[in-house]
């Protein structure tokens, strides 16, 4: 494990940060920063065709955030930064208000590196994006605003999965830990659930790409995250996600030291319980299924639902 890793932002050559931060805004003229590829001017008044959102984003609320993954929470919390709006529109969302409804409020990016400052000032061990697909630009110009004074945070690029390689290759030295989710290895189901085609190959070479960047998650000596690459599984009822074939995605594309987050949280929110085969939680049996699928795989490094709901991490 290694005890001290600076973030990548900071070891970018003078000027390339502001320079990424240039060709983000040039690509949200003609919004190509997700796989939507809706190729609207993001930067007039017109919204995005599906993320909904404009020059500016909108931020849903920040905080020390402590129901994270345990790598990330430490004992002063993960910093993070809950983005309204989505790229995906998940019928079961369990944050709907934000993510369909676009609860929050327009911000620029001198709003948003405040708040990251604020967040290392409250002794939170990392800066976590949630939802940032579609504002990649935002993000960017705030991390140069916050780190020309003085930001060290490592970074999180919290995200739902469906990520285009043109933002990453923006992000790519900046991100220090991705957290993708891995939902759906059919793309029947993603059509159905997230109103998105060909999910599971342009997922799939997303986390590919971030692992090329970042490698295997490293930790601290207190087991804090540093660096890598951590990956979130979503359980759903009778194993629809495809989780067999998600798990040997992981094992055997990626690496077997992928670190995973095979969540047992579902429920039936948002538009669910009227959508049969995900109108009901999960049941212990299936999630158990899960687990047992992963480390048939060959994941050895799980985080998952102990007894009495805790999470406990494994290496």
């Amino acid at each position: 494990m290694a005890s001290t890793l600076a973030p990548a932002y900071l070891n970018l050559p003078t000027g390339e940060l502001e320079r990424r931060v240039d060709q983000a805004w040039a690509r949200l003229e003609d919004c190509d920063l997700c796989p939507r590829d809706c190729h609207v001017n993001r930067r007039r008044t017109t919204k995005g065709a599906v993320c909904r959102s404009g020059e500016r984003a909108v931020v849903a609320s920040f905080g020390p955030h402590f129901g994270e993954e345990s790598c990330l929470v430490g004992r002063h919390g993960s910093g993070t930064i809950f983005f309204s709006w989505c790229n995906l529109r998940c019928q079961f969302c369990q944050n709907y208000d934000i993510s369909q409804l676009g609860e929050g409020r327009e911000v620029a990016p001198e709003q948003i590196a405040a708040m990251m400052l604020d967040l290392q000032e409250r002794g939170c061990h990392n800066i976590n994006f949630v939802t940032p697909s579609h504002v990649v630009p935002q993000i960017l110009a705030a991390v140069a605003i916050a780190a020309n004074h003085g930001l060290r945070l490592p970074l999180v690029y919290n995200t739902g999965g469906y990520d285009a390689l043109v933002s990453l290759s923006l992000l790519d030295g900046v991100v220090d830990i991705y957290m993708p989710d891995v939902k759906y290895a059919h793309v029947s189901l993603a059509r159905r659930c997230s109103k998105v085609r060909n999910y599971p190959a342009l997922n799939q070479a997303a986390v590919k790409e971030m692992h090329r960047q970042v490698a295997d998650l490293v930790l601290d000596g207190n087991g804090v995250a540093l660096r890598g690459l951590l990956v979130r599984h979503l359980v759903l009822p009778d194993g629809i996600a495809g989780t067999a074939d998600i798990v040997r995605f992981l094992a055997n594309e990626i690496s077997p030291n992928t670190f995973l987050n095979v969540m047992d949280q579902y429920r039936p929110c948002f538009k669910a319980a009227d959508m049969p085969g995900l109108n009901r939680p999960i049941t212990g049996n299936e999630y158990r299924e899960a687990i047992r699928l992963a480390e048939a795989a060959g994941l050895h490094r799980l985080e998952r639902c102990g007894a009495r709901w805790t999470w406990i991490a494994t290496e």
